[in-house]
């Protein structure tokens, strides 16, 4: 019964779909973020242009994001779901092509996370919001859980097989296999027996409509304090993972296999944490866990700073993996229940653009800090930030624990 109850989703034959397909196309992209962060380190040999890579990246989040909330609002989202997928495939594409004739620069890998943020910036809302139309709303925990558990999984097992590949092959082929892993998200939308899309009557424009969603966000005395703590975290937490090439060259003294594992670490851990959360079902502690989360991962953060041993970096950083999902997947699934169905991509959009947005701004911060500084004093500083403001939640927003 538990184990069924683990897998709820599941039983909806569009969200098994997804499931599938989101499986073999996120493992394509743990693999290429993999291979192309520690291409640009050992193109530049430094941390500071992981930084850059990461922020740009993110510009088009801060630019495009809200505006892609509404249009998921008013357009079928499997529609505009398979036009971003289809663009990022091309990128990945044109990424391994310039792989592998070995023309390839750090600017223009610049260039292509530009234009992959832009189109980030159009999937990430319709993607979050899509999962309401897959599963009743009583299941909508478990499938942001098993959405998690997705990502996670790729994320373990991505990275490491990237390192590999990277180191006997060349970054080309992890690019390339990348581009050929949407074809099974793409399918999956195209075979997805969904409700005819009914488009709203739109009395507000865009820019009025994109208004009503802010202030929505901004007048609730719960769901405003997430999107903080989710903003905070993705500002200052996800930092150390820009750093990790460098980490696992600098700190470490490893390799490409080195960076891989590492990562594939914090999936395990991350994929744990997601497994535990969706077999819990309908439960009624959300808020407990979130709160919890939010104060064991940058405790573990601080710890791994200090840790100059391999394998007890990999056991901290399986522990960081679980503790991060506890505030990302919970502040998900917290969002998809409160918010108010004709707001949901709206609202979906501004918590996409506090992580797409926030969390490439932390990485050019962490870079830079780390040029100047050292790695390990850049990750106690972003430790102390994050414990700080988990603090200043559970003194003022005590709500939040007995949601």
């Amino acid at each position: 019964m538990k184990f069924l109850q683990t897998f709820a989703a599941l039983k909806y034959p569009n969200y098994r779909l997804w499931f599938l397909g989101q499986l073999v196309s996120l493992f394509g992209t743990w693999m290429q973020m993999t291979a192309q962060s520690y291409l640009v380190f050992e193109l530049t040999r430094s941390p500071a242009y992981l930084g850059y890579i990461s922020f740009t990246f993110g510009i088009p989040s801060w630019i495009f994001m809200l505006y892609g909330g509404v249009i998921a609002d008013r357009v079928s989202r499997r529609m505009l779901l398979i036009i971003t997928q289809s663009c990022m495939m091309i990128l990945a594409f044109v990424l391994s092509t310039l792989a592998f004739s070995g023309l390839v620069q750090p600017w223009h890998i610049l260039v292509l996370a530009f234009c992959s943020g832009i189109a980030n910036a159009f999937d990430a809302p319709a993607r979050q919001a899509i999962v309401f139309e897959l599963v009743e709303r009583e299941d909508i925990t478990n499938a942001v859980a098993l959405n998690s558990t997705l990502f996670n999984l790729s994320a373990i097992m991505g990275p490491a097989v990237a390192g590999v590949i990277y180191m006997f092959f060349g970054p080309g082929w992890c690019f390339a296999l990348n581009g050929v892993s949407y074809v099974a998200l793409l399918s999956a939308l195209f075979l997805m027996k969904l409700k005819p899309h009914v488009e709203p009557v739109q009395t507000i424009s865009v820019l009025s409509s994109l208004k009503e969603g802010i202030r929505y966000v901004v007048s609730d005395p719960v769901i405003l304090p997430i999107m903080c703590l989710v903003a905070v975290t993705a500002l200052f937490g996800f930092s150390f993972i820009t750093l990790m090439p460098a980490w696992a060259v600098n700190v470490l003294g490893g390799d490409a296999t080195t960076n891989g594992i590492l990562q594939s670490a914090r999936g395990a851990g991350a994929l744990l944490s997601a497994l535990v959360i969706a077999s819990l079902g309908r439960f009624e502690f959300r808020g407990k866990l979130l709160t919890a989360g939010s104060f064991i991962f940058p405790v573990l953060l601080f710890v791994f700073a200090l840790v100059r041993k391999q394998s007890l970096s990999l056991f901290v950083m399986v522990g960081i993996g679980i503790a991060l999902v506890f505030i990302m997947n919970l502040a998900n699934s917290l969002l998809q229940i409160l918010v108010s169905d004709h707001l949901r991509g709206r609202v979906m959009s501004i918590f996409s653009l506090t992580y797409f947005g926030f969390m490439p701004i932390g990485g050019l911060m962490a870079g830079t800090i780390a040029q100047h500084t050292s790695e390990p004093t850049t990750v106690i500083i972003s430790s102390l930030v994050c414990f700080g403001f988990s603090i200043i939640v559970f003194v003022f927003v005590p709500k939040i624990r007995r949601i």
